[in-house]
C-alpha cells in the first residue's frame, strides 16, 4: 500500500522541477542554443509525466520504460489525447538525435516546435494533478 501524502508530495516536486526545466529551455531557445532547448523541452515533459506516475507510486529507472508505461496506461486508455502521446514521442525522438547524433543541427524552428509542445502538453498534466489533489502553485 502506498502513502497517498508523500505521493501527492513527490508529484509536486517533480512538476516544480519540470516547470523550472521549461524555464531553462525557453532560455536556452532565447539565447540561440536550440539544441539545449531541444533537451530540455524533453526533460520538461519527462518530469511532468514522472509527477503523474508518482501518484500511483511508479517509477521506472529507463526513460523508455516510464514513456511506454505512460502511454499504454495514460493515452491508450483515454486519460490523455493521442496528441499527447504523439508529441511526447516527438519530443524523446529529438532529444535522443540532438544528444547522440555528432552532426545533428538543431534550427530555431524545431527547437520551436519543441517548446510549443511542452506547452500543449502542461496544461492537460496540470488539469490531471489537480484533479487529483497536487496543487500546482
Amino acid at each position: 500500500m502506498h502513502d497517498i501524502n508523500k505521493d501527492i508530495e513527490l508529484s509536486k516536486y517533480r512538476y516544480s522541477l519540470a516547470k523550472q526545466t521549461y524555464n531553462n529551455a525557453k532560455m536556452c531557445f532565447d539565447n540561440g542554443f536550440y539544441r539545449d532547448c531541444i533537451n530540455r523541452s524533453y526533460y520538461a515533459v519527462f518530469y511532468a509525466i514522472r509527477a503523474v506516475l508518482a501518484l500511483e507510486s511508479i517509477d521506472f529507472k529507463r526513460h523508455k520504460d516510464v514513456v511506454a508505461y505512460f502511454n499504454k496506461e495514460f493515452v491508450a486508455k483515454g486519460k490523455f489525447p493521442g496528441e499527447m502521446g504523439r508529441r511526447l514521442a516527438r519530443l524523446k525522438m529529438k532529444r535522443e538525435e540532438s544528444d547522440y547524433s555528432d552532426f545533428f543541427i538543431a534550427s530555431a524552428d524545431e527547437a520551436q516546435t519543441q517548446l510549443q509542445s511542452v506547452e500543449y502538453i502542461f496544461p492537460l498534466i496540470r488539469e490531471y494533478l489537480a484533479g487529483h489533489g497536487v496543487e500546482i502553485v
